[in-house]
Parts: structure tokens; C-alpha cells; sequence
């Protein structure tokens, strides 16, 4: 798990550090950092594998050039350190020569690297980006076996995972659907349509690998119904079985980053996605999500409070909001209440309604 992210000099950040928890959540006003603190643990992860950086590629980055991504009240190298669980270091500072590069270079001298964690472990690390892709009749294929296959970063390769891995047990058994009731282990397609059926709709899954090509199939049927393409399905399940794949099969102890997860969703089924991510975290996932939604908000508070699948003590929330402090850090305590409530943290709800309320009142 990732205990700490320090950031000096990346986009809106000076000398900034950012405590992480097993969830973390990332909420606030539009163009704030929220997607800045992403994109620095993704420079970081990146320069696990290679000591240049490319700023447009590694995981869907577009950042454009070296002369961009700098704070311009920063005057020294830009420096990204993540802090382990098991008091080990990731510490990478990058060297830019030009401006115009669209690489950042690490400093050997300077970076140091003391982790312990297999970072490039196939499913250690996801990030599932914003842009997912929405309904496709046909999505391609990963060129990795069976065994290191995973999602991608829009979700691209949902359809060749659960072609692979759909009719297998899934690995790890205690992800079973909390409603599961002690049941023997069920195949992995089984398990991503119960949260399906929770968080967008009861369907089932069905997938074709055609022969000799890279690309394959997924449809989706009712139950009693036709089987029809994800394009006659709707956005919804689209976009969030990349989420449940990801949370389903990711190795235990790993990471995943994920963006708007309520996207395309009806407000229960956003809920629904928040007990989802409590309760892998409660699964020793740590869970690292950027969101708009209160109600993905009020579904982590009922994973604390109601279903008791993640303790409180292991959930964190930032608030960025633009003012001189820049960001709140909240806590959730037992009961699912919020340690502080800062203004503008999801109280539009509350605005909006007393203004009609003000409204009736004068017209009575």
C-alpha cells in the first residue's frame, strides 16, 4: 500500500504531501489538483520501468511538454516520492533539459529506490482513466497471456479478459459477492454479474473470440431476453464493468486508480459503486478514486457505517477547493459522518433546494 505521496514542483504543486489510506477519495472544484495528484503517482509508477518518461503514452498521459508539467514558482527539479506500507521508498526526481522535451529524465544520483513491492507485477497496479470507452460491439486484444491480461486504461480489454478468464473460478475467493453466503467458489463471469445486477443492471455476459483476429466480441442479454451488443445496452454497464473486472481480479495488496466510476450511472447505481469500492478496500485493495458524486460519497459511507465492509480508519478524503489551504483532509468516522463538512464539499443539494424553497415561500 501506498502510505504517502510527496510532490514538489509537478503542475499546481509546490512542496505538497498527501497522506493515502486503503481508500482515498479525491473531491472538489474543477481543475484544482485532483487529477494532477493522479498523474504525479502515474510519472512515479511509470519511472519504475524506465528511467525517461514519456509525458503522452504511459497510461493514456497526454501532459504535453516538459515546460507544462512544471510549476513556474518552482525552480528546482520536479520531484515525485511515494512511501510505502513496508517503510520502503519510490523517490524519483526528474531532470528536464528543454521545454520542448516530451520526456522527463530521472537523476539516478538523486532518486533513490528502496521498494520492496514488485511494482510491475501484472495486476498490482490499474488505473482505469475517465475516457473509458462506452458501448462496443467488437473491442480488441492485449497481447499478453492469459495470465497477465488485464483491463487496460479505458477498459478496452474487458471482452478478451472475460472470454479468458470468465469461466474460471475466480482466483481469489475472498471476493465472492458479499451475498455469496459462505457458497464454494463461482466462476468469475458469475461474480462480475452480481455486481452488475447491485450497480447497473441484471444481465448476463457473454463473449466471442474470433479465430485468427485480435478482436472480440461481448453481448449482454436480460434475463428471459435476447442477447444483444453492448451498443443496445446503454453506457452504464459499459462503464463500470471495467471498474468490477478490475476490482474483481486485481492481486491482493495491489492498487488501482479510478476516475469518475459514477459515470453513466443512475444515482443508486452510483451509491452502489461507492459500497463496491468500500468493500474492496476492505479486501486489502487500496483504492484511490477521483469522483463528482456525492452519492459514490454516501455509498463509502454505508460500506463503513451499515455494512461494515471497510473500517472507517482506513478511508480518507480530500476536498480541494481553491482557497489559500488548497485542500481539506477529511476523515469518516464510524457512524459514516464526516469529520468536517468545508463549504462547497458536495452541499449543492442543500443550496439548490432551500433556494426553491425561498422561492415558494415568496410566491405563497
Amino acid at each position: 500500500m501506498i502510505n504517502k505521496i510527496t510532490i514538489s514542483g509537478f503542475k499546481k504543486f509546490t512542496e505538497n504531501e498527501f497522506d493515502l489510506s486503503m481508500l482515498t477519495v479525491l473531491t472538489g472544484l474543477n481543475g484544482y489538483g485532483k487529477t494532477s495528484l493522479i498523474q504525479a503517482i502515474l510519472l512515479a509508477w511509470a519511472a519504475s520501468r524506465n528511467e525517461v518518461v514519456k509525458l503522452n503514452g504511459p497510461f493514456g498521459l497526454q501532459l504535453g511538454v516538459a515546460g507544462k508539467v512544471r510549476n513556474w514558482d518552482y525552480d528546482r527539479d520536479i520531484a515525485i516520492t511515494l512511501d510505502f506500507d513496508d517503510a520502503s521508498i519510490h523517490k524519483c526526481v526528474f531532470r528536464t533539459l528543454n521545454e520542448d522535451d516530451l520526456f522527463l529524465r530521472l537523476d539516478n544520483q538523486l532518486s533513490e529506490i528502496r521498494s520492496e513491492n514488485n511494482l510491475n507485477a501484472k495486476r498490482y497496479f490499474s488505473y482505469l482513466c475517465a475516457e473509458r470507452l462506452g458501448p462496443r460491439s467488437i473491442l480488441g486484444s492485449s497481447p499478453e497471456p492469459d495470465d497477465e491480461l488485464e483491463v487496460g486504461v479505458h477498459g478496452e480489454y474487458c471482452a478478451q479478459m472475460i472470454g479468458t478468464l470468465g469461466d474460471k473460478p475466480i482466483e481469489d475467493i475472498t471476493r465472492l459477492h458479499p451475498d455469496n453466503n459462505g457458497q464454494e467458489s463461482t466462476l468469475l463471469k458469475y461474480e462480475i454479474e452480481r455486481w452488475l445486477k447491485d450497480i447497473a443492471k441484471q444481465v448476463e455476459i457473454s463473449t466471442t473470440q474470433f479465430q485468427g483476429t485480435s478482436a472480440t466480441a461481448i453481448n449482454f442479454r436480460t434475463i428471459g431476453g435476447e442477447w444483444v451488443s453492448a451498443p443496445n445496452m446503454g453506457f452504464g454497464i459499459s462503464y463500470s464493468l471495467p471498474v468490477i473486472l478490475c476490482g474483481l481480479t486485481a492481486r491482493s495488496g495491489g492498487v488501482i486508480l479510478i476516475e469518475n466510476p459514477e459515470a453513466h450511472l443512475h444515482p443508486a447505481g452510483q451509491s452502489k459503486m461507492g459500497e463496491f469500492l468500500g468493500w474492496l478496500a476492505g479486501k486489502g485493495i487500496q483504492i484511490i478514486v477521483e469522483t463528482h458524486s456525492d452519492h459514490v460519497l454516501n455509498g463509502i459511507r454505508k460500506s463503513i457505517a451499515i455494512n461494515h465492509h471497510v473500517n472507517n480508519r482506513d478511508v480518507l478524503a480530500y476536498y480541494f477547493d481553491g482557497s489559500e489551504e488548497g485542500v481539506n483532509k477529511l476523515s469518516i468516522e464510524e457512524d459514516g459522518s464526516i469529520s468536517s463538512w468545508p463549504k462547497g464539499f458536495f452541499d449543492q443539494y442543500q443550496i439548490d433546494v432551500s433556494t426553491l424553497g425561498r422561492i415558494r415561500r415568496r410566491r405563497a
